[in-house]
């Protein structure tokens, strides 16, 4: 294969109010025609600069190429003029970014945009633009191409615009695609989709992509080969299959080690790196990650490692050689689904704290059918379950389902539309305000985004401290020295509570959110994707720590996300919701074992496998979830359900007991 894109020794800054800050530094690699390349790496690492480096996006944002090359098909970016460089954008190189809604402009339509890309580009006719445009929406899989032309980037789902962005990426037939992140915000089953459409569109148009995400289970999927980055620079450069049988670099074998896997033994703590990566103001001398690394020795404080060859592949590491061949060593075990045979332990019933009873959340739309009566949109319809003391109930669905809704409503911070909460045998819809706020103190939440749900002009110690001053009555001398031990009980310095949340990583700010919510020793805590926004260290960090704090305070938890892996290790049963509805309730291990309901098993099947060694059958859910405003008759999932029968169509199945524990709502269960 020809080279296609060659960047060495590329050096990018940023102007700040202090000078210029160096986001990545001695970048070198290649990428050849009709290959996939992986960047991996946590956040902060630099790989999102790396990609917009390549088309020259940076110029945009106060960054400038310092120094090195960027030669595309032989042709230098870096010395290129902006008006150069849009004659090149979407013709041979393109784009797709993590965030769609962002990148679309809300006042055109799709096909507006689109097919304004084909005429910058081409001397072509609007009728020739359109019918191009067309045919691009249908090739990524949209349905009613010639209606979705004419919506706006609001009316279209998530999946839906990332189909959409793609097609617009494609409609030059570029060389080289860059997909920045462009499955993370999506539902696993859409993830499952995209990654899919994304290799048969590199094989129909030649292409070449280049893949940035810190998913190791996608890298092992899609890339022929991977490069990790680390605060700024490269440390490993390998094939997929050599990454993943044998990292060279510490920073990569740490990497592998965190990655939760549908058969990790969920009575160990997951691994995780310690530490977190350091600021681009704030890097230490030598290796960038002595700091982190069990291996470090004097010379890694002092020296710099450069990126070496070892073993027909590159690691920025002076002991790599020795340490592969050392017993400490240990590799990441790559296990397959057929080691998931671990026998479940039998447990006595546990008391009851929630008990929901056909429970419901309608949202009116505001408008009227024909028949006079109010439309809504049924966000949870009728659900029923139970959870036990000191457990972790774990909540998976596809966004759209409900799962969200159901948590604030169990919370009192939406009041349901039918249906009973009871919290210790006690009808929240029936206390008073002041009864209410009395019980809140033994229910909290943690939210996705920490820095989105405080406040930023607060310091850590007042935003921690705040539910003590609400609910006890503290001097301020307790006050400070209870923030201060729920500091340390979350593994911070107990020091930082006169930091403020931008002093603060990602990882950090979890922590202060999680010190909040357990400040007045509660029962129950609904942890809203308290992970899915970290990277996978840092979410086995949280993982780690939340569950040691379930048996120091005796806590129970409802933990909603979208990482089914991480779900499966955290808790003791599992819920799986469907357009409003739970479809399916089993312990942990059973669910994945033998899911019942065919959502379930789809949902299980799209998990990318860490292991570019194990092909996996594909249980693929087509299509996109329905409306909540206007469900399908019968069993909801029929639509996209590959048993589905007429049955199925028409008459709705009872959510119903199939074995002991094991409850789903299915006609013809798997």
């Amino acid at each position: 294969m020809s080279q296609l894109l060659d960047i060495q020794q590329l050096k990018v800054d940023f102007t700040t109010k202090d000078g210029y800050l160096t986001a990545i530094r001695d970048v070198s690699f290649q990428i050849k025609a009709g290959e996939t390349v992986c960047i991996v790496g946590e956040s902060g690492s630099g790989k999102t600069v790396a990609s917009k480096s390549i088309m020259r996006l940076i110029d945009y944002e106060n960054g400038k190429i310092a120094d090195g090359d960027i030669r595309l098909n032989d042709v230098d970016l870096t010395q290129l003029s902006q008006r150069e460089l849009r004659a090149i954008r979407g013709k041979k190189m393109a784009m797709i970014f993590q965030e769609p809604m962002a990148a679309f402009d809300p006042v055109f339509t799709i096909g507006n945009q689109i097919i304004e890309t084909i005429l910058a580009h081409k001397q072509s006719s609007t009728e020739k633009a359109r019918k191009r445009a067309i045919y691009l929406l249908q090739r990524v899989g949209i349905s009613d191409a010639e209606l979705r032309l004419k919506q706006y980037p609001n009316e279209l789902s998530g999946g839906m615009l990332q189909r959409a962005m793609i097609a617009m990426a494609l409609a030059l037939g570029p060389d080289l695609l860059i997909a920045d992140e462009p499955t993370t915000a999506l539902d696993v089953t859409i993830q499952s989709q995209i990654l899919q459409l994304l290799q048969e569109l590199k094989t129909e148009f030649g292409m070449s992509i280049l893949l940035i995400t810190h998913d190791m289970g996608i890298a092992a999927e899609v890339a022929d080969r991977i490069i990790v980055m680390y605060a700024g620079g490269i440390v490993e450069q390998a094939t997929t299959l050599q990454l993943f049988e044998s990292p060279h670099h510490p920073y990569t074998h740490g990497l592998l080690q965190s990655v939760t896997t549908i058969d990790s033994d969920r009575s160990k703590k997951l691994f995780s790196i310690e530490g977190s990566i350091p600021g681009l103001s704030d890097l230490p001398s030598g290796c960038r990650f002595h700091p982190r690394c069990p291996y470090a020795t004097e010379r890694c404080l002092n020296e710099a490692p450069p990126l070496l060859d070892v073993n027909n592949r590159k690691s920025a590491c002076w002991y790599s050689e020795e340490l592969v061949k050392n017993d400490s060593w240990k590799k990441p075990t790559l296990q397959t689904t057929s080691d998931l045979q671990r026998p479940r332990k039998k447990e006595q019933p546990r008391e009851k704290l929630f008990t929901i009873q056909e429970l419901s959340k309608f949202y009116p739309l505001g408008n009227r059918t024909f028949s006079g009566t109010s439309s809504f949109v049924r966000a949870v319809d009728n659900v029923s379950f139970t959870i036990e003391k000191g457990e972790t109930f774990g909540l998976v669905g596809e966004s759209g389902s409900g799962k969200s809704t159901l948590g604030r409503v169990l919370l009192q911070l939406e009041k349901a539309s039918g249906g009973k909460v009871l919290f210790q045998d006690q009808d929240l819809s029936k206390l008073s305000n002041k009864e209410l706020r009395e019980t809140r103190k033994h229910m909290q939440m943690i939210y996705q985004d920490p820095y989105g749900s405080v406040n930023p002009r607060w310091k850590v110690g007042d935003i921690i401290g705040e539910p003590l001053q609400v609910h006890q009555s503290l001097t301020k001398k307790e006050k400070r020295i209870r923030v201060q031990e729920l500091l340390e009980a979350v593994g911070l310095n107990k020091n930082s509570s006169e930091r403020y949340p931008h002093e603060f990583s990602g990882g950090q700010r979890q922590r202060v959110a999680i010190a909040r919510a357990i400040a007045l020793n509660p029962q129950f805590i609904l942890a809203d994707e308290a992970v899915s926004a970290l990277d996978v260290s840092v979410q086995a960090q949280i993982v780690n720590l939340m569950q040691e704090l379930q048996n120091d305070l005796d806590l129970t938890y409802l933990f909603i996300a979208h990482g089914l892996n991480i779900v499966r290790h955290i808790s003791d049963r599992i819920g799986v919701m469907y357009l409003g509805q739970l479809v399916e309730i089993a312990p942990s291990e059973e669910l994945f074992k033998h899911p019942a309901h065919h959502y379930t098993r789809g949902l299980i099947g799209s998990i990318p496998i860490a292991d570019p060694r194990h092909q996996r059958e594909i249980i693929s859910i087509h299509g996109e979830i329905p409306s909540p405003a206007n469900p399908p008759s019968g069993c909801r999932f029929h639509t996209r359900c590959p048993a589905a029968t007429a049955r199925c169509r028409e008459e709705q199945p009872l959510f119903r007991e199939i074995d002991s524990g094991h409850w789903a709502a299915c006609h013809h269960p798997a």
